[in-house]
């Protein structure tokens, strides 16, 4: 429903969106299978075994069977109430762009985006703890290395992460927010856009390119996303927002050029999500795990002693 109440207003925006399938679905699924495509066979092994028992999770309304199933596993499962109610503040962390980046801000007792990464890392590693567990963090590390590639996951504190900032999207109007359109409307226009999808989205990167983006600490990736909310998104939307006197209503608008401008930014970020979780889940799954069955490494024949 969600989807088709998407496609309508897309198809009647001035500036010709492809039919919707949001970041919601559309970019974490992308994040997901391009990670996919760059862990080594190990992991990829590992990954498959995992999800083969994706029926430990006892979430039938919410499968996990592939990695594009476990990409939205962790919103699916948010109408189930009080059993999954704990993971909600796990989705974001309200960083202020209107003060120094302090990564530690908004978290308390680890209940953010930027705590729940390590942590999720670290359980899927763990070859000791249940199935159901490792299955659980799989998910959720999956999930959220894409939400902190849509920056306003990670900004702004005084809008809610841009959820409280009206803003005019085409025949969409004021009847939106920018948080709305990044995870949504903007993110499918730029994931369509030729060349379209993750194989679309990797073409644009030679291998070094990809090597460079893999590099660097979920402190990094969260930094880079709060300065693009900070520095690209906020002023082309609302202006400068933190001259603004506290509490004051923020509404922008994104015109056709503006959205354009915008594309690229959102096609990288999509692109860098997938490249970094292929490298944290290569950290976390790549070697000798007891669950997957590997062939013994050859072993070094000495050379023959000289007659």
């Amino acid at each position: 429903m969600i989807r088709r109440f998407l496609m309508i207003l897309a198809g009647l925006s001035a500036f010709g969106a492809s039919p919707a399938a949001a970041f919601w679905e559309y970019g974490h699924e992308t994040i997901a299978t391009i990670a996919m495509s760059q862990v080594q066979p190990r992991t990829r092994a590992s990954i498959e075994w995992l999800l083969k028992r994706q029926a430990a999770l006892e979430t039938p309304t919410c499968p996990a069977k592939t990695i594009e199933e476990a990409s939205i596993w962790p919103d699916c499962i948010k109408p189930l109430g009080d059993r999954f109610a704990y993971v909600y503040d796990w989705h974001y962390q309200n960083l202020d762009v209107c003060v120094p980046f302090d990564i530690k801000a908004n978290c308390i007792d680890g209940n953010c985006v930027s705590a729940q990464i390590p942590r999720a890392q670290r359980m899927l590693a763990d070859r000791k703890l249940p199935v159901r567990d490792r299955l659980m963090a799989l998910a959720f590390l999956v999930h959220f290395m894409g939400d902190i590639h849509q920056p306003l996951h990670v900004g702004e504190a005084r809008d809610l992460g841009g959820n409280q900032t009206r803003v005019s999207y085409g025949a969409i109007g004021g009847r939106t927010n920018i948080h709305s359109i990044w995870d949504g409307l903007l993110a499918d226009r730029g994931i369509s856009t030729p060349p379209a999808g993750p194989r679309g989205l990797l073409s644009e990167a030679t291998p070094e390119a990809l090597r460079q983006m893999a590099q660097g600490s979920v402190e990094d990736w969260v930094r880079e996303s709060w300065t693009i909310a900070k520095e690209k998104i906020y002023p082309t939307a609302a202006g400068d927002i933190c001259s603004r006197a506290p509490g004051a209503k923020i509404t922008g608008k994104l015109d056709n050029d503006a959205i354009v401008g915008l594309i690229p930014v959102m096609r990288q970020q999509v692109l860098k999500g997938g490249i970094r979780l292929a490298h944290m889940l290569d950290e976390a799954l790549d070697g000798d795990h007891p669950e997957v069955a590997h062939p013994p490494k050859p072993q070094s024949i000495a050379p023959a002693p000289a007659a």
